[in-house]
């Protein structure tokens, strides 16, 4: 049984990285956040009472799950939405935009670093950000969850409700395309 403490520090450990990967399949923040969200609510309220060690692989169904439900709600109302947008007149967008909403304030670690060591970084981020975002989306998840959440073969397959070698054969995939696409770019890691 996971004490509350358990619960919050697993919790705490796991939001950045479960941002992320929300963010990669949905790519809408505001949407990647409501998802992580809803799946931490539901792994206190349903699973709180688990194992810790059964938390990582919960969690990571949970919110594969939520992801999964994100498109599927997305899909109903985009067909509402087309159907109704067609039967009305089109207004010409409004002129609302705010150059400094965009703007972000950068943490301590990002203040004190050399300007062309931090350009870098950014550049190289969005770079493989960009890619992953391209992968399909079973190599991109097979991937997010062995490298960035660094769980198990068995987990991921677990989580992915798939065979161990199915994981294998996508995280293989999806290295190969990132690698590539990277070198294209000039990119070498």
């Amino acid at each position: 049984m996971a004490s509350a403490q358990e619960l919050s520090d697993f919790l705490s450990s796991v939001e950045q990285r479960a941002f992320k990967q929300a963010v990669y399949a949905v790519r809408d923040d505001d949407a990647a956040m409501d998802i992580v969200q809803d799946a931490m609510i539901k792994l206190a309220e349903k699973y709180g009472d688990k194992p810790a060690p059964e938390l990582p692989l919960l969690f990571t169904r949970i919110l594969q799950n939520r992801i999964h439900d994100w498109f599927r709600r997305q899909k109903v109302r985009n067909a509402w939405v087309s159907l109704f947008s067609s039967m009305s007149r089109k207004t010409e967008d409004s002129d609302d935009f705010d150059p400094l909403e965009s703007l972000s304030a950068p943490d301590d670690s990002e203040i004190h670093q050399d300007g062309a060591k931090q350009l870098e970084k950014t550049q190289l981020l969005q770079a493989l950000e960009s890619e992953i975002a391209k992968l399909p989306v079973r190599q991109r998840e097979a991937f997010l969850m062995r490298y960035w959440d660094e769980l198990s073969i068995t987990d991921t397959a677990k989580a992915m409700n798939c065979s161990e070698g199915s994981v294998k054969t996508h995280c293989s995939r999806a290295t190969q395309s990132l690698a590539k696409a990277l070198k294209l770019k000039g990119i070498t890691l």
